[in-house]
């Protein structure tokens, strides 16, 4: 049955009434299952499910009345029969997929509604990059809805992007229809300092009766939390203890707690429900970021569900987290994340709610998934040529771009260098003494360099630095288009040529990801679409990941997601220490701040 534009309830109202009557029949009927009801928390042995119109009719327990000669029969066989999974916090573009490809990954794994924001997009290509990845999230089978990507650039001042995103735009993309409400708003001392431009976003969203998204990456719980959370953000995903999420549901804003391909932030606030004892209503699971690999081996939000379970959450709250409060929290409580008459019929039937097999999805009424294999369509935009094309740089760049010059003769200096946390977003400002050799300082004892060099407007500026972590060996390099959030290149090495080389290799394919090793590329992730994405199916992308993350190994890196942690090194607003094309960013005090420490 090939998936078809939902009606409104409006449309519907007269056949859903109609059904649940028994004066029409239904289209869909699923017979004999157990109805797990996330608005009382019950579980609901032998219950019918009729369906028309894509919509929930009539939910008991018996059908029978529903069915007509043309009714498609399901039947449940005592499985389990629970609402479609919402991911309420994502980001499309760091799957290196398009919202087609994506949906196409994660429909066999139960997810039937995305909020996402595509703000990695907006900073490539502004806002007709955004309404790209709104219009073909529209036209999936299931439900993706847009939220307008709040801060490009994230951190104003530290940052260039190649678009900037403002309030005359917020208000514009207010009135398209797949927008939601606001993205994540990430330049959090801006709105606990009163920036005019981020209150005048918020307003504007507030104005349109839209959520703000938020991204509070601090741990400091005093006056500035408060003074962001009077700014108006409504939910915030960057918690990462259960001070975390207890602050922010206090201040009445949704703690969504992340498990994505490198954030584990679920087990460390759950807690917060599990032995605290606080409403479960106020908690969201989301991913936030998760690449191909994941979602082809591993799942989506159904990784998430099961991950919060095993962390001693009882399944059907874990399940609420990721329906029905999610639906609550968007204002869209009437339309999805439950069971009940009225709602998109998107629906899972599962044989246990612990372990959580998919084994049949439905989107809107339609089967789209059947024992892990996707049986619908999900089209393609036609993107233009202009998105294939965003790679800029100035000049072929050599090893000399990637120089780092002592400022004064010593044979010794005190470097401040980036510090990679496994798993985690934040990142440490590490002090270390690196030695000179003729005037340069290398590569050495554990730490590599990085350079962010500039694509947006091939200005041919190349910022250099060091980083700690990675356990990088021999002479290699990593480059990268995906750089969180301004998306310039990130270059991490041991090897000046090999960094010139990786560097010049994105050039040449308009993206993406390349593994360099004595003078051999080992790997490369083509990401042709504004340098993030490519519109190949979710397997062949994270296969070409799969050898990625084989190459990083080969070059001595033991961390788990260690891609993860190389994009988000340029992410100026998460501490500690990060580097932008204007420089090294000490995110602590949201300031550029110098390589090397004066001595006295």
């Amino acid at each position: 049955m090939e998936h078809t534009s939902l009606k409104s309830w409006a449309e519907c109202a007269s056949r859903l009434v109609a059904v649940a009557a028994g004066r029409e029949a239904a289209d869909v009927v699923i017979q004999g299952g157990i109805w797990i009801n996330v608005h009382t928390r019950e579980q609901l042995p032998d219950h019918d499910l009729a369906i028309a119109d894509g919509r929930f009719a009539y939910c008991g327990p018996d059908a029978s009345h529903c069915v007509g000669p043309d009714t498609e029969i399901i039947e449940a066989d005592g499985r389990f029969m629970i609402p479609g999974l919402c991911d309420g916090h994502m980001h499309i573009e760091s799957g290196m997929l398009t919202p087609a490809e994506f949906a196409a990954a994660v429909i066999p794994h139960g997810t039937t509604t995305m909020f996402t924001d595509p703000h990695e997009i907006a900073n490539v290509l502004g806002l007709d990059g955004v309404r790209l990845m709104h219009d073909e999230g529209l036209i999936q089978p299931i439900s993706i809805f847009t939220q307008m990507p709040s801060c490009a650039p994230s951190a104003p001042g530290l940052e260039t992007t190649g678009f900037e995103i403002g309030p005359d735009d917020v208000s514009e993309a207010m009135s398209w229809p797949g927008i939601i409400g606001l993205g994540e708003m990430m330049n959090f001392p801006g709105v606990v300092n009163g920036s005019q431009q981020m209150l005048a976003e918020i307003a504007a969203t507030q104005n349109a009766g839209k959520t703000v998204g938020g991204h509070y990456a601090s741990p400091d719980l005093g006056p500035a939390f408060h003074a962001y959370a009077a700014g108006g953000p409504a939910d915030d995903h960057e918690g990462t203890c259960e001070a975390d999420a207890v602050a922010r549901v206090r201040q009445g804003m949704r703690s969504m707690m992340r498990l994505g391909s490198a954030w584990y932030d679920v087990e460390t606030q759950i807690t917060a429900i599990t032995e605290k004892g606080l409403d479960p209503r106020s908690f969201i699971l989301c991913t936030d970021d998760c690449h191909s690999g994941t979602l082809v081996n591993e799942g989506h939000m159904n990784r998430v569900v099961r991950h919060a379970i095993e962390c001693g959450c009882d399944p059907i709250i874990a399940l609420q987290m990721a329906t029905i409060n999610t639906a609550t929290h968007f204002g869209l409580e009437r339309e999805l994340g439950s069971i009940a008459p009225g709602r998109r019929a998107d629906v899972i039937l599962t044989s246990d709610l612990r372990t959580l097999p998919i084994d049949c999805v439905m989107a809107r009424g339609v089967v789209v998934a059947e024992g892990g294999v996707i049986t619908t369509e999900c089209p393609h935009l036609n993107w233009p040529d202009k998105v294939r094309q965003t790679v800029k740089l100035s000049k072929v760049l050599s090893a000399s771009d990637f120089e780092i010059s002592a400022p004064y003769h010593s044979e010794q200096l005190t470097a401040r260098v980036i510090g990679v946390v496994e798993n985690q977003a934040p990142t440490k400002a590490l002090s270390r003494q690196v030695r000179v050799d003729q005037g340069l300082v290398s590569a050495q004892d554990g730490i590599a360099q990085i350079a962010l060099v500039e694509r947006h407007r091939a200005t041919g500026s190349v910022v250099n630095a060091l980083v700690e972590g990675f356990g990088y060996q021999g002479e290699m390099a990593m480059a990268s288009t995906v750089a969180h959030d301004s998306h310039h290149m990130i270059v991490i090495g041991t090897s000046r040529e090999m960094m010139a080389k990786a560097a010049n290799r994105l050039g040449e394919v308009g993206g993406g990801v390349t593994i360099w090793k004595d003078d051999e590329e080992l790997a490369l992730v083509e990401l042709p679409i504004a340098g993030l994405m490519s519109d190949a199916p979710a397997k062949d992308v994270a296969a070409m990941a799969e050898k990625m993350v084989a190459a990083m190994q080969a070059c001595g890196c033991t961390l788990n997601n260690a891609y993860m942690q190389h994009s988000l090194l340029a992410l100026v607003v998460i501490p500690e220490l990060r580097i932008s094309d204007l420089g090294l960013v000490d995110v602590t005090k949201f300031e550029m701040t110098d390589l090397f420490e004066e001595t006295e």
